[in-house]
């Protein structure tokens, strides 16, 4: 569904992607773990449209996405989760569902949203900045499944969660993909992301120096020393 291919970015002058290849099948859930500062969000922003690119393709469906903008992408189906949830506080659960579903014309899904979190059922008349940090992190996922993705890109959704709710997280997460959608995972927390990935790439310093399934990532001694704490 996914390829990139020897994708280059920078930030002014400085290099942020270095010919980063990967690819994403239908209906898998790929995990790509690294450090802070490795590339991983730019990478995210490339693909959904709102980083540039200096080099290299990104195909979705064999379309290349090359000169496509950030919200014509939005409506092939490319959606992402921004890192920070970035909610917005002053509406309430509801309407940020309901904007989710705009740009895409997507038909009313609250239903099935308030099926797969029914925490925000709950809170659907409250503001949006009310919301504890893992239900801001539910909201900010419902919205992105309310424009019907067909690649959904998740970045860094453990963010400053205790860890009862980043297991409740990644628990939604991993149930989303069993539904069929396709998932672009981003995160430092490597062990629960690639604990519910079927494959995975390491990156560092804007490039893609481990790539395989999520099992192999998981015990290969390089990823355990540097993201996992040892053995």
């Amino acid at each position: 569904m996914l390829e990139v291919d020897r994708l280059d970015s920078r930030y002014g002058r400085i290099p942020a992607l270095s010919g980063v290849s990967l690819t994403v099948g239908a209906g898998e859930l790929v995990a790509l773990v690294g450090a802070n500062g490795a590339g991983k969000t730019t990478l995210l922003r490339a693909i959904s449209g709102v980083q540039p690119s200096w080099g290299g393709t990104i195909r979705f469906d064999g379309a290349d996405l090359a000169h496509m903008h950030a919200q014509k992408r939005v409506k092939l189906g490319i959606v992402q989760v921004p890192e920070g949830r970035q909610v917005f506080a002053p509406m309430t659960v509801e309407d940020n569902l309901k904007l989710g579903a705009f740009a895409r014309g997507a038909r009313d899904g609250l239903a099935r949203i308030f099926s797969i979190f029914p925490a925000l059922a709950d809170k659907r008349r409250a503001l949006a900045g009310n919301l504890s940090g893992g239900q801001q992190q539910m909201l900010a996922i419902g919205r992105a499944l309310m424009a019907e993705p067909r690649l959904l890109l998740l970045d860094e959704p453990s963010m400053g969660l205790a860890p009862r709710l980043v297991a409740e997280i990644f628990s939604r997460i991993a149930a989303l993909k069993t539904l069929g959608t396709t998932i672009l995972l981003v995160d430092q927390n490597a062990r629960a992301a690639l604990g519910i990935a079927d494959r995975g790439y390491v990156m560092e310093t804007g490039r893609v120096v481990l790539s395989g399934s999520a099992q192999e990532l998981l015990h290969d001694p390089q990823v355990q020393q540097a993201y996992l704490g040892g053995t």
